[in-house]
């Protein structure tokens, strides 16, 4: 016989509420030392993963394995192994269930895998720009995860398909908080997921759209723990104080000091909820449960635990345990509870004297008859509370019993209950492994119970669960036939391709065979078939493959298989199918969410866009985020471009992009000038009304083209309105208006003020140009040594002679008549030498 179901009661609040332990499974030795590991626990009675913790030191000794990758270990409740693999990528930031009851693992390149419980996984990324800066931390609940990066900004992922991250609010950290917790959309009323950042003394709430500082000044926080339906928060501050508040933090609900626990040594492990009404608090020793007037349970376990939330309690894990503690619900208080006078109460008792022929049982009835419906309904419900067989039956006979004095009762409730205490029983049963609750139930569904069988190919167990609830058995034969054909193997009645033929046909009359015998019309054979068709992974020829794998619109597998091969034209025919069949947005995803493995594939189709489909290239660019390629692209455009409002809004463009990207200050400021100067020739050509063309020329053009058309002040204009240096505007209306012949508007402009760039220039260009006699009226604004070599060069050798006599230079005269081109100079210069002292 059982145990007394108030046998694990203890009492709180004056004997007003109890809680009660169920242990779920005795498990000695079957777990490791819990304080080694990093722990991660699935809820509604998942299993545990475990990797070892490696900032803990461990003694080595015969039975320590020598792992030298990350491994990760997955247990049921009962502590019986499910999975064992090692981890081949960067360091593990964050590992946690999903709602499917999937492993996700993340890592610090933001790359995060989905793991099922026979070792096959999904790959994800959070994107380049999480590759980039790294991420540090993470939080995962059961639809989604929150990434921290290194630069303290905050990544959503929404659901498990592989969508791209969104950015919250900034929250605007300087160093990564103390602590930090995040409130799924599903308990949210804004329907989107808040992040909790324990920030020196206060908490900063975070989502999509704001981040608020909720100007708390009992912080820091080392531990940050929502209730499981969102309406609450418990905070541990680093002395010790626990304290529960509204989620809303607009109501203080209690208050405990951890520090008065005797031999509580050490900090705090772990803060969790006992459903919405309790507070279980775990140290390496020690293990209490706060009720929400600070009354507290003491709880005695051998080593270190680990504690899962639950919606209706908590589930505690040592090295020799797993428990179950919850507040007792009230079906079952009111019956057992010591004393009870309930209608319920009443009738159970009732029911024990009838077993025992006891004349009391008449008068029991008797006098709960008006209340009986409410009895039965109780005892049933309690049913569903209790975990031993014994006490489940002794109850639903009790309900069964009190039926018997009614007119008028539906069965359903009653048959319901018997049913759904089947199945708990069975996959509570410890080679199953899954202590789930009559509540966890409810909650979860009987659906998702029958898909966590069959991840863990208990397919027997799981499709007779469907046949005695009901329920179609189409999910759990198409799970069953996937996994015999990827388990299959062939058959020895032949060789080489006769064997796997032989092979092929017998598992594929066996699964035909299967379906026929239990009706299960609505199952795809075509996704059947494509679960084979996944076999093609251990094709070796990329080239036989790859088609193929098209074929099934395995797009990234195949562009993958493609990349792998090396075979360029191969990636080239997977880009180009792919290009034609999906959708821009889609095709651009696939590569960007293929990371490293599909790096190649995408420098490939930037080559191939930029010589045939330059459109493509502009999304492509645009889709990757890539600012400097874009805006190369579009002054590449505009560069060959006609029109010219077109090549004035290519060049914006250009601008645009560049101005978007901090490390391009130089080009954002030049193509901002480019398209102010395209524009302003425009408009000059307008006035022109077609006399000259000067769109597209540069700057320096631009001016001489206005000088030379006698269109000074609008060269003046662009000088000022593009700071053009007064050396480089001197040098361009020096040439425009000696093209032009214009002397005198050249000596005007030489008299406007002092030259930047010396008068020599004036008169070497002339020279130059063949205007010599134009050229002799600078040298004597020029310096006065070199006057008497400039005026040779304008063929004035006498002026040459007198400019020396001028300055009393002898030797340079001297130097000057050896250089002389006839006598007649040298006549002169003779002659102008005697007048010299």
């Amino acid at each position: 016989m059982a145990d007394h179901p108030t046998a694990s009661w203890q009492a709180m609040q004056e004997g007003n509420v109890f809680y009660r332990r169920q242990q779920c499974y005795s498990i000695p030795g079957k777990l490791p030392n819990l304080a080694d590991y990093i722990v991660a626990g699935c809820r509604y009675g998942g299993p545990i993963a475990l990797m070892r913790d490696n900032t803990k030191l461990l003694s080595l000794g015969r039975s320590t394995p020598a792992v030298a990758k990350a491994q990760i270990q997955v247990f049921s409740s009962a502590g019986e192994g499910l999975l064992v693999f090692s981890w081949d990528q960067s360091k593990i930031v964050r590992f946690g269930w999903t709602i499917e009851e999937k492993l996700t693992v993340l890592n610090e390149e933001g790359t995060y895998r989905l793991y099922d419980l026979q070792g096959e996984y999904e790959q994800y990324s959070l994107g380049s720009e999480a590759a980039e800066l790294g991420v540090i931390d993470a939080r995962i609940h059961e639809n989604g995860l929150v990434a921290m990066t290194s630069s303290l900004t905050l990544l959503e992922v929404k659901g498990w398909e592989g969508s791209r991250p969104l950015t919250l609010a900034n929250p605007g950290l300087n160093e990564p908080p103390n602590s930090w917790a995040v409130i799924p959309p599903d308990l949210n009323i804004s329907r989107h997921v808040e992040v909790l950042l324990s920030v020196d003394s206060t908490i900063l709430s975070v989502d999509n759209l704001e981040s608020v500082d909720q100007r708390l000044s009992r912080g820091p926080f080392t531990h940050v723990s929502p209730s499981p339906n969102g309406k609450a928060l418990a905070l541990l501050t680093f002395n010790g104080t626990l304290w529960v508040v509204s989620s809303d933090f607009q109501r203080s609900m209690a208050e405990f000091e951890t520090s008065t626990i005797p031999g509580a040594d050490g900090s705090v492990r772990q803060v969790e909820w006992c459903g919405n009404d309790a507070i279980l608090v775990t140290w390496d020793n020690a293990v209490v449960l706060v009720g929400p007037f600070g009354d507290v349970l003491h709880y005695t376990y051998f080593g270190a635990t680990f504690a899962i939330t639950e919606t209706d309690g908590v589930r505690v894990l040592s090295q020799d345990v797993c428990d179950f503690i919850q507040k007792v619900p009230a079906s079952s208080l009111s019956i057992f509870r010591p004393g009870s006078t309930s209608p319920s109460a009443i009738l159970f008792d009732a029911w024990e004297n009838f077993t025992n022929k006891s004349p009391k049982a008449d008068e029991s009835i008797r006098s709960i008859r008006p209340e009986l419906a409410k009895a039965v309904d109780e005892c049933i419900e309690a049913a569903g509370q209790e975990w031993e067989p014994f006490w489940q039956r002794r109850l639903l006979n009790a309900a069964k019993f009190g039926r018997g004095f009614l007119d008028f009762h539906n069965p359903t409730d009653f048959v319901h209950m018997g049913q759904t205490l089947k199945v708990l029983n069975a996959v509570r049963f410890y080679e199953v492994g899954i202590p789930i609750t009559y509540t966890q139930y409810n909650y979860a569904s009987p659906s998702r119970l029958i898909t966590r069988l069959t991840s863990r190919n208990m397919h027997l167990l799981a499709l007779r669960i469907s046949s005695f609830l009901g329920l179609k058995p189409d999910a759990v034969l198409k799970h069953w036939a996937c996994a015999k054909i990827m388990k299959s193997r062939p058959t020895t009645t032949g060789t080489d391709k006769d064997a796997e033929l032989s092979a092929d046909e017998d598992v594929c009359r066996a699964i035909v065979q299967k379906f026929e015998e239990l009706g299960g019309v609505d199952v795809s054979y075509a996704d059947i078939a494509k679960k084979a068709w996944e076999l093609l992974d251990y094709e070796p020829k990329g080239s036989d493959q790859v088609p193929l794998l098209l074929a099934m619109k395995e797009d990234k597998l195949a562009l993958v298989k493609a990349v792998d091969s090396g075979d360029t034209d191969l990636v080239y025919h997977v880009l180009l199918h792919l290009r034609k069949r999906l959708p821009l947005g889609s095709f651009f995803r696939l590569l960007e969410d293929g990371g490293k493995a599909l790096a190649p594939a995408a420098r490939l189709l930037e080559v191939y866009a930029k010589e045939q489909d330059r459109e493509m290239l502009r999304d492509f660019y645009y889709a990757e985020d890539r600012r400097v390629e874009s805006a190369v692209l579009s002054l590449d455009e505009a560069s060959r471009m006609q029109d010219q409002t077109s090549k004035i809004s290519a060049v914006k463009t250009a601008h645009k992009f560049f101005s978007e990207d901090k490390d391009s200050p130089f080009e954002t400021k030049a193509t901002d000038e480019y398209a102010r100067l395209l524009a302003y020739q425009q408009q000059l050509e307008a006035e022109a009304d077609g006399k000259f063309k000067v769109f597209g020329a540069s700057l320096n053009e631009t001016m001489r083209i206005c000088i030379l058309n006698g269109l000074s002040k609008k060269a003046d204009k662009i000088k000022s309105d593009f700071k053009v240096p007064d050396k480089r505007f001197w040098y361009v209306k020096l040439y425009a208006l000696t093209e032009a012949r214009d002397f005198e508007a050249l000596e005007a402009f030489s008299k406007s003020k002092r030259s930047p760039i010396s008068y020599e220039a004036f008169v070497r260009h002339l020279v130059e140009k063949g205007h010599a006699k134009e050229a002799v009226n600078y040298v004597p604004k020029c310096d006065p040594p070199k006057r008497a070599d400039l005026y040779v060069e304008c063929g004035e050798w006498r002026m040459a002679g007198r400019e020396c006599k001028e300055r009393n230079d002898k030797a340079k005269l001297l130097e000057l008549r050896k250089k002389a081109p006839n006598s007649m100079v040298e006549r002169e210069l003779d002659q102008i030498a005697t007048t010299m002292k």
